[in-house]
């Protein structure tokens, strides 16, 4: 069972622009203003100026999805997280959220319009949080 990841951005909501860009980093690995620049400039309908993708960068890495390197007189970022482990953030966060409505009438309602296969795929969840519980009171692990 994959487990949060150790480390997380200090600011998890992204905008529209910040997204596409971090989506761009993630696909490259190690990018730099004119790596980004470019590839959105493929797209023959969009116009975006290079100032503007140092900002989202630079906002990135203040908001601490990012890290920036200078090479030289150079920079370039590479993603703190995965997009794996962005996503299980993101997840995390949606349930605490839904969670936090603090209704048992709510959650309940909700549950039951669940279909079979999201049933399932809760009790399947359920089963392997068990095993996980169980195995970290055993002293072992599984994953």
């Amino acid at each position: 069972m994959a487990a949060l990841p150790p480390y997380r951005p200090k600011q998890l909501s992204l905008g529209p622009l910040e997204r596409e860009i971090l989506q761009i980093v993630w696909q490259l690995g190690c990018v730099s203003v004119k790596m980004v620049h470019d590839r959105i400039l493929a797209d023959p309908d969009r116009e975006l100026a290079y100032t503007s993708v140092t900002t989202v960068l630079n906002r990135l890495t203040k908001k601490g999805w990012l890290r920036c390197n200078k090479q030289g007189r150079s920079f370039t970022w590479e993603a703190l997280i995965s997009q794996h482990q962005a996503t299980a953030l993101h997840s995390y966060e949606q349930l605490n959220q839904f969670l936090a409505v603090s209704n048992p009438d709510v959650v309940a309602a909700f549950a039951d319009n669940l279909d079979q296969t999201s049933v399932e795929q809760l009790e399947a969840i359920a089963a392997k949080l068990r095993a996980v519980r169980q195995a970290r009171e055993d002293g072992s692990c599984t994953s």
